[in-house]
């Protein structure tokens, strides 16, 4: 049996400025905008390379807006995600990594893991709700 996780809904109170900033600035890719009622609507959207996608919309989930904390995207280069991100007017907060990585125990150091350990270097952002999202560098060796 297979379980592959293929949506998460995040809680939004402003469904038309979400979409705006997921699509134009964070770059996800809308694949549905479904408003059938007033009570009813469903935008779905997809980051770029993710098999994950993120609905918003109204009568979705009862969650208070930006209440999604710590969705994490995996970047095989944070600081290109860190740049392209910026450059499309997201405040993405500073590189940081893990330090000491092989005894890590809560400490941060600034910039990406001086050797681009696999879950070692993190990013921040938020959207307009508040809800919260990491970058996490993977897969770096494997570009």
């Amino acid at each position: 049996m297979h379980y592959r996780l293929e949506v998460v809904t995040l809680p939004v109170g402003d469904v038309d400025k979400a979409k705006e900033f997921y699509t134009r600035q964070a770059g996800f890719t809308l694949d549905v905008d479904y408003h059938p009622t007033a009570s009813f609507r469903v935008v779905q959207l997809t980051p770029p390379g993710s098999a994950c996608s993120v609905q918003i919309g109204v009568g979705l989930t009862d969650a208070p807006p930006g209440s999604a904390r710590a969705l994490h995207l995996a970047v095989p280069d944070i600081e290109t995600a860190h740049r392209e991100l910026t450059a499309r007017g997201v405040t993405v907060g500073g590189i940081r990594h893990k330090s000491p990585v092989e005894e890590w125990t809560g400490g941060w150091a600034p910039g990406p893991h001086p050797d681009r350990l696999d879950y070692a270097s993190f990013a921040d952002f938020t959207d307009p709700d508040g809800n919260t999202w990491t970058l996490q560098e993977i897969g770096r060796a494997q570009r």
